[in-house]
């Protein structure tokens, strides 16, 4: 394997995990080239936080918890591991979105530090919803509510790959948005989504062929939602920026929770 590859590959991983993540590591690297690498290995640090959230779930569930009380230490060991980042960007981008305004007054709604109504409705209603889920799923089955943790984790950051494929545009010409907006080529973009649709598919075979089709439904239709929001933001705001990334990773959790605890 050539040593160029390497390299890039440690950036990426230091990079997604660096900026996507509370982990200790040290992002050494901020030019487009590192980013690309950090945003086509960002599902790999969901998984790793996915994988997190199942866990602790999972200890409760074994050391006699409900499904309710494991379903909301899963909800909430994601918001620790990110420092409530995505969590953030989301509530910013529904008071942006609510507030009716021109982008350039919305955006700077949106960089204001308190939440407003908006915000506040939005992260109730999503965190609500992603607690009520787990704890069905957890309900039906231990393995069916883990692999919905681990698989709303990893498609939570997929679409961060996807939402910052070439073409689309940044809303400011600083901060997180503006330094990953545009760097992954598109066909980078196509092959990421490919292999975690086909992780997700292996993993839902735990639950026989329905688990199989019911996860890559739960991928696809997260992938959908979040660009439905996406294109909503480009048109509103004039393009992407930090708190629209995390306003995708918390939607796409959402439908992949939703889906999961359906049927």
């Amino acid at each position: 394997m050539p040593a160029p590859f390497l390299t890039s590959l440690s950036d990426g991983l230091r990079f997604a995990f660096g900026t996507l993540t509370v982990f200790p590591v040290r992002v050494t690297r901020w030019d487009r080239p590192a980013a690309c690498g950090g945003m086509l290995c960002a599902p790999l640090a969901g998984l790793v936080v996915g994988a997190a959230a199942a866990a602790v779930g999972l200890l409760l569930l074994l050391l006699g918890a409900g499904a309710l009380l494991a379903a909301v230490a899963t909800v909430a060991v994601p918001a620790v591991l990110t420092r409530g980042l995505h969590l953030d960007g989301l509530a910013d981008v529904a008071d942006g979105l609510g507030s009716g305004k021109p982008a350039e007054d919305a955006l700077r709604i949106m960089k204001q530090s308190d939440i407003g109504p908006f915000g506040v409705l939005t992260l109730v209603l999503v965190l609500l919803a992603q607690v009520a889920a787990l704890a069905q799923a957890y309900g039906d089955s231990w393995t069916r509510g883990a692999l919905a943790a681990v698989v709303a984790a990893v498609a939570a950051r997929l679409v961060l790959t996807l939402a910052a494929r070439a073409g689309v545009p940044p809303a400011r010409p600083e901060g997180l948005g503006a330094a990953v907006a545009g760097v992954v080529p598109r066909a980078g973009a196509a092959a990421v989504a490919l292999a975690v649709t086909g992780a997700a598919a292996a993993g839902g075979a735990l639950l026989g062929a329905d688990g199989v089709v019911r996860t890559v439904l739960a991928v696809l239709l997260s992938a959908a939602a979040a660009h439905l929001l996406l294109r909503h933001c480009v048109r509103r705001f004039g393009g992407v920026t930090g708190d629209v990334f995390g306003a995708l990773t918390e939607t796409a959790a959402t439908t992949v929770l939703v889906v999961a605890a359906l049927g």
